[in-house]
């Protein structure tokens, strides 16, 4: 039986899962399988799986489309290890990955896990750019991993794993945005243990286009405001802190309108900040210029959705039976 089994939800991702089998291939440390479930793809991957028996253990699985946590759920019933990792299928893994995770949680043992990531240098500029608004503290505040971090490290579902004795008690994903938060919360609710191995990192491709990532975080944000009703204590300052970005540079734009345009400094020392920082990071100044409008659209996006939710599902009270609306989902 393997340690490890790795389980990726697919849909509509060829050529993503070939550079992620590829990944796996090179892994130095090889005691783990890798399940994927493909979820209703109309552009399934299964030659592709194929082609890499013999050098993964990869398992193939296809079902009807209902949803990347229960495609996940299916995988944990079809796995075999003792440990459940999960990637995305726009990941690429680095070949000491597993190696590090396995050193790591035998010197020092965890119920759930998880890492944060990196752009590969092989991506384009635009995903470099996006990794960059996605992971830096001026951003996101480190909240996925990051050296620098304003909230307590919750695993995300690119980069996370967690024990079958966690499975046996907490149950699997359910099926909602940030499904991973919601995960992460239940297991630490139920008495568990979460650690942050920041060198178990993956590289995740993201979007490949800033209207595809602002729509993206733009659902992030909604999805905050659902958890705060799954949770009333989870939201803390650094979620609303793109809402009130927003806000304040709406506030901003106008005082510079009518009033003066100083009040536009204060916008334009923060973006010197973005670009400034991003040029170190990433040592190109094409890149950091793209991180510009990628970490606005990333704070715009997250902000507009988070203020959207907040007003339909507090204010207006829309979304207080989340509990009742997640069990139908699951037929309960």
């Amino acid at each position: 039986m393997p340690k490890y089994s790795v389980i990726v939800p697919v849909y509509n991702r060829i050529d993503e899962v070939r550079d992620l089998l590829e990944s796996l291939s090179h892994q130095t440390f090889t005691d783990f399988e890798v399940i994927l479930v493909e979820d209703g793809s109309t552009l399934p991957c299964r030659e592709v799986a194929d082609s890499y028996r013999g050098r993964v253990d990869v398992k193939y699985y296809y079902k009807s489309n209902e949803g990347r946590s229960i495609a996940r759920n299916y995988g944990i019933d079809r796995a075999q290890g003792d440990y459940f990792v999960f990637f995305d299928s726009d990941c690429v893994i680095p070949p000491e990955y597993f190696s590090i995770l396995d050193r790591e949680l035998t010197d020092s043992p965890a119920d759930c896990f998880g890492g944060p990531d990196a752009a590969h240098e092989s991506f384009t500029p635009t995903q470099k750019a996006i990794s960059f608004a996605m992971t830096s503290f001026l951003t996101t505040g480190g909240i996925r991993g990051g050296k620098m971090q304003m909230e307590k490290f919750v695993p995300r579902s690119f980069n996370m794993g967690y024990s079958r004795k966690v499975y046996d008690a907490v149950g699997g994903f359910r099926e909602m945005f940030s499904e991973d938060i919601d995960m992460s919360t239940r297991i630490r609710n139920a008495g568990f243990s979460t650690r942050l191995i920041r060198k178990a990192y993956v590289y995740h491709k993201r979007r490949v286009n800033l209207m595809k990532f602002w729509r993206q975080v733009h659902v992030f944000g909604m999805s905050r405001i659902t958890l705060k009703l799954l949770y009333p204590g989870s939201l803390k300052l650094v979620h609303a802190l793109p809402a009130i970005a927003v806000i304040t540079g709406l506030i901003l734009s106008l005082a510079g309108i009518f009033l003066s345009p100083w009040w536009f400094l204060p916008l334009g020392i923060y973006v010197a900040a973005i670009f400034v920082t991003a040029l170190t990071d990433t040592r190109s100044a094409g890149i950091a210029l793209r991180a510009v409008p990628a970490s606005v659209i990333q704070i715009t996006g997250y902000g507009t959705g988070f203020i959207k939710a907040y007003f339909t599902s507090i204010i207006l009270g829309r979304g207080r039976n989340i509990d009742k609306e997640i069990a139908m989902r699951k037929g309960k």
